[in-house]
């Protein structure tokens, strides 16, 4: 049962890692074939707005290429001296991609408080045009996306690359109508300025939540108390110590922890203590060993 259990929790994980693969490239596409247009478009109508939007597009052809290439190095099996194989490679891929936004939103900030100083003319109406065909493709891009994003960071690092790319397309349309309104040429750095921000706050939480992982923290949702109680409230267990949890990749939770017990089958203790993490905490993947009371100095089984 156990191992027929693993056996259709890794054939689940790896179809969704394909549905992944392929969303993202379709995405990566479509980001590549508007980047180039809104790029051009900018440095037509002078529109910082829309570089800074056409940069961030940038930055998500090179997080979505990352993040596909860390799928496929996630699926090369494991080694001797790799023994968790390259999970890790897609916890690295979100990093990058968190690091990636926070230098771009830094970036474009600088420049947009040098242009309040002396705002440049803007052609507002095809400013708009162009910004609303970047929020077309980037609102196909979220929607692609978007499905089940919150089990790999991964995926949820290219999320946050297309929701701060909304977030300037709709910028540069409000920023364009008001030019051409009313010629406030202002409105454009101040804009930027403000997606920047929005961009920060994003990608700072996604920052730490990698690091985390990269520092094997406990994952945020699980509580290792109530995990150390749950243990040692099974009948037959008198202590639980060395208990440790962390994240190899989204999703791949381990664990590993000595139990005390008294002379009991240890067999029937470790299947009992594996139905209650995988039961109560969806930890399937866990290093148990079992220490008997009375020669706790010389553990006989794992």
């Amino acid at each position: 049962m156990h191992s027929g259990h693993k056996n259709e929790e890794h054939n689940h994980t790896t179809a969704t890692r394909m549905g992944n693969r392929k969303r993202l490239t379709l995405v990566l596409v479509l980001v590549t074939v508007y980047m180039l247009a809104e790029g051009l478009g900018g440095l037509w109508t002078n529109s910082l707005a829309l570089l800074a939007d056409a940069g961030h597009m940038l930055s998500d052809v090179a997080a979505l290429a990352l993040s596909l290439f860390a799928m496929w190095m996630a699926q090369k099996p494991a080694t001797q001296q790799r023994t968790y194989g390259y999970y890790r490679a897609e916890i690295l891929a979100a990093l990058a991609n968190a690091a990636t936004l926070i230098a771009i939103a830094i970036f474009i900030s600088v420049e947009a408080v040098q242009r309040l100083k002396a705002p440049p003319d803007v052609q507002g109406g095809w400013m708009m045009v162009i910004a609303v065909g970047g929020l077309l493709v980037n609102l196909l891009g979220l929607f692609l996306l978007g499905k089940d994003t919150s089990g790999s960071l991964n995926m949820r690092g290219a999320w946050l690359h297309m929701l701060s790319d909304t977030l300037g397309s709709i910028g540069a349309i409000l920023a364009g109508a008001l030019i051409w309104v009313f010629q406030w040429h202002w409105v454009d750095p101040v804009t930027s300025v403000l997606i920047s921000i929005l961009v920060l706050v994003s990608s700072w939480a996604l920052l730490k939540e990698t690091v985390a992982v990269l520092m094997e923290h406990a994952p945020g949702h699980i509580d290792v108390d109530k995990v150390h109680q749950a243990i040692r409230a099974l009948p037959g267990v008198h202590s639980v110590h060395d208990l440790h949890i962390w994240t190899i990749t989204s999703g791949l939770i381990a664990l590993s922890a000595h139990v005390r017990t008294e002379e009991k089958s240890q067999r029937a203790i470790l299947r009992e203590v594996r139905k209650v993490l995988h039961d109560q905490f969806d930890i399937s993947h866990s290093t148990i060993q079992v220490e008997q009371e009375e020669q706790e100095n010389e553990p006989k089984c794992s």
